[in-house]
């Protein structure tokens, strides 16, 4: 069994939800007019968004601790990936929320998908176990495009 770094872990976990919390205090009054547009068919009530992107940002964090202390040959290369779809993940909730062009933040939603199976890829690489914590990540981002794509639809 493996001892815990502390420090290492604490740095990934503050970068992960650091970055969903700025993006969170950013759009801060996003829900409410979210829950004002047409939503499509399967689309969440507003308090499953904040819950499940928390739990995706600390198997984000905990994912790229792994990598991290793996210190394996691609470990640069991955981690690069990996704060790169941090940076598209933020951007969006910007785009999508504050400037309202609901188009163009799905199409940097799919590039965003792309960087996560990227990193996954990279991850894998890496470590056995932190590329299979961003299938979650990959799975509500393709559920996340659905919903961009159908407020766009129902909304233009």
């Amino acid at each position: 069994m493996r001892v815990i770094k502390i420090k290492p872990l604490a740095i990934s976990l503050a970068v992960s939800l650091g970055t969903g919390g700025l993006s969170a205090l950013l759009t801060k009054d996003s829900m409410e007019e979210y829950a004002f547009l047409d939503q499509p068919p399967l689309a969440p009530p507003g308090w499953v968004f904040p819950v499940v992107w928390t739990v995706l940002f600390v198997l984000m964090g905990v994912a790229a601790y792994l990598v991290w202390i793996e210190n394996g040959p691609g470990r640069s290369g991955a981690l690069w990936l990996y704060g790169a779809q941090l940076a598209f993940n933020f951007l969006w909730t910007i785009i999508f929320f504050n400037t309202e062009r609901r188009l163009f933040a799905l199409v940097w939603l799919l590039i965003l998908w792309g960087l996560i199976l990227a990193v996954i890829l990279a991850f894998r690489r890496e470590s056995d176990t932190a590329w299979k914590l961003l299938i979650p990540y990959e799975l509500w981002v393709t559920f996340a495009a659905y919903l961009n794509a159908g407020v766009w639809y129902l909304n233009r």
